[in-house]
């Protein structure tokens, strides 16, 4: 029996419409492309005989409850997503959405989008809104300094710049 954990605190709710998209894209190609796909592969596997020895047949049934699962948590967070399409009243402080130039001590700086915690992905620099730098730069301006716990201390970024990209 495994140690008690106490549950995760939920993610956000906020996505932007291209994560939406890109979530919803991938529920329309698991529930209509590959199911059917792997259904048919097994109803195959099934026919041919022995299913305790059928790897195929066994390899089947797994992709399909792994799909099951995958198609059960897109569906439910669909729902209770929130699309933010527009850019805040206030463009000038960052709020979710926002891409923002920070410039750390160095002189050394970085682009971050603050969105989801579904649409994370650091090879495009974005970030969700629930990770400690975004919370660090909620309702700031430009020209603020935003300081972040980390477990090697404490980093300041300056914020260079904010905008809003909503095409």
């Amino acid at each position: 029996m495994g140690r008690w954990r106490p549950p995760a605190r939920p993610g956000s709710k906020y996505i932007t419409p291209q994560g939406y998209q890109r979530m919803q894209a991938e529920l329309h190609q698991l529930w209509k492309v590959e199911r059917p796909d792997v259904t048919r592969s097994v109803q195959e596997a099934a026919a041919q005989g022995d299913r305790s020895e059928n790897a195929e047949y066994i390899y089947g049934k797994k992709r399909l409850r792994e799909i099951d699962s995958r198609v059960r948590f897109l569906s439910k967070r669909l729902d209770d997503m929130t699309v933010v399409d527009r850019p805040p009243e206030d463009t000038s402080r960052v709020f979710f959405g926002a891409w923002v130039e920070l410039e750390n001590e160095q002189g050394d700086t970085v682009v971050y989008r603050i969105v989801g915690p579904d649409e994370t992905d650091m090879d495009r620099r974005f970030i969700s809104v629930d990770a400690p730098v975004a919370r660090a730069l909620l309702k700031k301006q430009s020209g603020d300094e935003a300081e972040v716990r980390t477990p090697q201390g404490t980093l300041t970024w300056f914020i260079n710049r904010i905008w809003y990209d909503y095409d």
